[in-house]
C-alpha cells in the first residue's frame, strides 16, 4: 500500500493539472509541448520477479499475493475508465500521446475573438505614445524582429497574429481634432469604433456606415477593407481622407488624396503590411436617427422587389435561413423619410416570439440529455432558459448536435418563426441601429462580387444565393442560419475586394457560417472540418463563376501547396500584387510587419 500511495502522489500533478490534454490539440490551438526534462515514466508496481515457467506449485501466501495484484489491477483499470470516460463517437479514434508543459510567465497568449486562431509570444508591445511606437518600429527593423500590427483580434482568420512579435495600439485611442463645420475628425488609430462614435456625437456627427460590431480599432477596420451595408454607401476605407503610417523603411509618413495619392489609396486597405497606421482623418456625416424595419419575405418576392429595395433604402440586408424559404429583410432609413415614427403595434410579445425556440430547447434537452430545464436555486449561477437571448439560445441548441443536419434544420425552422414573430420597427441613432448580434464563436467565409449598378442591378447577387441554397440541400450541409447578404458601392482602394474605377458599380457581400458553440476540442475540430468542406464547395462551384473574392479578414491560407499556388495566381488577377509588394519592399525592407499569412499570399522571398 505504501508503494501505491507513493505512486498516487507521483501522478497527482498530472492527474489534477487543469491544462492536461489527453487528445492531440487542434492545429489552431498549439498550446502544449512535451518537456524532455520531465518525461512521463512508467513505474513498476513491484520488484518481485515474474513466475518461473518451470514452477510446479504455488504456496498459499504467493497465491494470495498474486490474487491481490490481479484485484488491484482490475480496480485501477475500472477507476481509470470511469474517471476519464471517452464519448461514444471517440471509440474509433486513434489514441494520442498527451503533451504537457506549463507556459512560462513571460509568454503572452493572443487569440482572435472566435478562438479559431491563437499564438503565444514573448514580444507583445502596447506603446503609450507615438514616439514610443516609432521607437518600437525602428528598433524592430534594425534587429530584424517581427512587430506585426494587431488590432482588437476580431478578424475570423487572425490576420494580425504572429508569435514572432506584435504591436497593439490600444493605448493610442484619443480623438485628436474635430472640425464640426466640415464634419472631419482626426483620431489615433487605436481608438475603437464605439469610443469614436461616443466621442464625436456631441458635435452632431458620426461615421457614414458601420460594420456589424463596434469593438474594432479604427486602424484595423480600414486595413482589412471592412464594410457595412447600403448600395449607395462605400466600404469603410472610403471614409479615410488622410492617414499617418509609421514605417520601418521611411519612418513616419503622412499620405492623403493630395499627398502621394497612389500610395494613399494602396495603403488604405494595406493589410498592416505597409506601415503601422498611427493616425487617421475621417470624413464623417451628420448624426441621424434611423427607423429600422424588419420583416419576413421569401425568395420569390425578393426577386420581384430586389431592385426597388436596393434603390429605395439607405441601408438594407437580407438574412437567408437554409432549408426554409424564409428571407429576413432589414432596411433602415432616416426618420425624416418616414415622415415621423411609424405607428405600429407588434402582434407578438418578446416571450411569444421566443416560444418556438424555447420549446425546441426543452424537447432537445430531453432527447439528448434526458433532462428538462429546471428553475435555478438562489445559489446557482447558470441562467434560466428565459434569460437567454435568441442568439444565446441558438448556440445552446446547436451545441447539442451541431453537425446533425436534421437537428440544424429544426433550429433553422425555429429561427424562421422567431423572425416572423419579431416583425416590426425600432428607432434609434445610426450607431445603435446598424449593429447586429452575430452570435457566438464561429467560422465564417464572406465573399464580395460585382452586382451591376444601382440603376441596373444584374441580379447575379440573388442568383448566387439561390445556388448556395441549392448546394446546401444537395450536399446535405448542416448549415445554420443566417446566410447574410449586404451591399456597398465601390471603393477606390485597389486592394479592396470592392475596388472599381466606376463610381456607380455596386458589390454584394455574402457570408456563410458555422458556429463553434462548444469548448470541446474534438467537437470544434469536427465542426471546423465540416465548415471548410462547406466553404470549399462554394469556392469550387461559385467563386470563379461570379468573380467572388473573400474578405481579407476571413480569407484562410491553404495548407496544400497546389491550392496555395492557385490562390496566389487568383489574387494576382484581381489585385495589384506587384505594386503592393513593391511598396512593401520600400516601406518595410526587412518584412518586420508581415506574418505567415502575408508571406504566403504575397510572397516576397527571404522573409524573416
Amino acid at each position: 500500500m505504501s508503494r501505491l500511495a507513493h505512486l498516487k502522489r507521483s501522478l497527482k500533478p498530472l492527474l489534477f493539472n487543469p491544462t492536461l490534454h489527453f487528445s492531440k490539440p487542434p492545429v489552431f490551438k498549439p498550446h502544449h509541448f512535451l518537456n524532455p526534462k520531465n518525461p512521463f515514466l512508467i513505474r513498476q508496481f513491484s520488484t518481485t520477479p515474474p513466475l518461473s515457467s518451470s514452477s510446479s506449485s504455488i504456496s498459499d501466501a504467493d497465491l494470495r499475493k498474486y490474487l491481490g495484484y490481479a484485484a488491484l489491477t482490475v480496480f485501477c483499470a475500472a477507476a481509470t475508465y470511469y474517471s476519464f470516460p471517452f464519448p461514444e463517437n471517440a471509440k474509433h479514434k486513434k489514441a494520442q500521446m498527451f503533451k504537457y508543459a506549463p507556459l512560462p510567465d513571460d509568454l503572452h497568449t493572443v487569440s482572435n475573438w472566435s478562438g479559431t486562431h491563437e499564438v503565444h509570444t514573448r514580444n507583445f508591445v502596447q506603446p503609450e505614445t507615438v514616439e514610443e511606437l516609432e521607437s518600437v518600429v525602428r528598433m524592430a527593423s534594425e534587429k530584424k524582429q517581427k512587430i506585426r500590427p494587431v488590432g482588437s483580434g476580431l478578424s475570423p482568420n487572425g490576420i494580425g497574429l504572429t508569435r514572432a512579435g506584435m504591436v497593439n495600439l490600444g493605448l493610442l485611442d484619443k480623438v485628436l481634432e474635430v472640425d464640426k463645420e466640415r464634419k472631419i475628425v482626426r483620431v489615433q488609430a487605436g481608438i475603437r469604433v464605439q469610443e469614436l462614435v461616443d466621442g464625436i456625437k456631441e458635435f452632431g456627427i458620426t461615421l457614414q456606415n458601420f460594420a456589424s460590431i463596434r469593438e474594432q480599432q479604427i486602424g484595423g477596420i480600414i486595413q482589412v477593407g471592412a464594410h457595412g451595408t447600403g448600395a449607395r454607401l462605400p466600404p469603410i476605407d472610403e471614409q479615410v481622407i488622410s492617414m499617418k503610417l509609421v514605417t520601418p523603411g521611411k519612418g513616419t509618413i503622412e499620405i492623403s488624396r493630395e499627398k502621394d495619392p497612389e500610395l494613399f489609396y494602396l495603403a488604405r486597405c494595406g493589410l498592416g503590411g505597409l506601415g503601422v497606421v498611427s493616425e487617421v482623418t475621417l470624413q464623417c456625416v451628420e448624426r441621424q436617427e434611423l427607423v429600422e424595419h424588419t420583416y419576413v419575405s421569401n425568395i420569390k418576392d425578393i426577386k420581384k422587389n430586389h431592385k426597388k429595395l436596393l434603390s429605395d433604402n439607405k441601408h438594407v440586408k437580407y438574412l437567408y435561413i437554409p432549408y426554409t424559404d424564409t428571407v429576413v429583410v432589414v432596411r433602415c432609413n432616416p426618420v425624416s423619410k418616414w415622415k415621423g415614427v411609424p405607428n405600429f403595434k407588434p402582434k407578438y410579445s418578446k416571450d411569444e416570439a421566443m416560444k418556438q425556440i424555447r420549446d425546441l430547447y426543452h424537447e432537445s434537452l430531453k432527447k439528448y440529455r434526458g433532462e428538462e430545464p429546471v428553475s435555478k436555486s438562489s445559489e446557482e449561477t447558470e441562467p434560466e432558459i428565459g434569460e437567454f437571448t435568441f442568439t444565446e439560445l441558438r448556440d445552446q441548441l446547436l451545441a447539442l448536435d451541431p453537425l446533425n443536419k436534421d437537428h440544424v434544420i429544426k433550429v433553422n425552422q425555429a429561427e424562421a418563426e422567431f423572425w416572423r414573430r419579431s416583425e416590426g420597427y425600432r428607432v434609434g441613432w445610426s450607431d445603435e441601429i446598424l449593429g447586429f448580434d452575430c452570435g457566438g464563436q464561429q467560422w465564417v467565409s464572406e465573399t464580395c462580387f460585382p452586382a451591376g449598378t444601382l440603376a441596373k442591378p444584374n441580379m447575379k447577387d440573388i442568383q448566387y444565393i439561390e445556388e448556395v441554397m441549392q448546394l446546401i440541400e444537395k450536399e446535405q450541409v448542416p448549415a445554420p442560419a443566417p446566410i447574410e447578404q449586404r451591399w456597398t458601392t465601390s471603393s477606390k482602394s485597389p486592394m479592396s475586394p470592392a475596388y472599381s474605377s466606376a463610381e456607380d458599380d455596386i458589390f454584394s457581400w455574402v457570408g456563410i457560417i458555422m458556429y463553434l458553440p462548444t469548448a470541446d476540442s474534438r467537437q470544434r475540430k469536427e465542426i471546423t472540418e465540416e465548415f471548410f468542406h462547406y466553404r470549399h464547395m462554394t469556392q469550387t462551384q461559385l467563386w470563379d463563376k461570379y468573380s467572388a473574392y473573400e474578405h481579407w479578414a476571413k480569407i484562410e491560407v491553404p495548407k496544400d501547396k497546389d491550392e496555395l499556388a492557385a490562390l496566389q495566381l487568383r489574387l494576382r488577377k484581381r489585385f495589384p500584387v506587384d505594386a503592393y509588394n513593391k511598396a512593401r519592399r520600400e516601406l518595410d525592407p526587412n518584412c518586420v510587419l508581415s506574418n505567415n499569412m502575408l508571406e504566403k499570399l504575397f510572397p516576397l522571398g527571404n522573409p524573416i
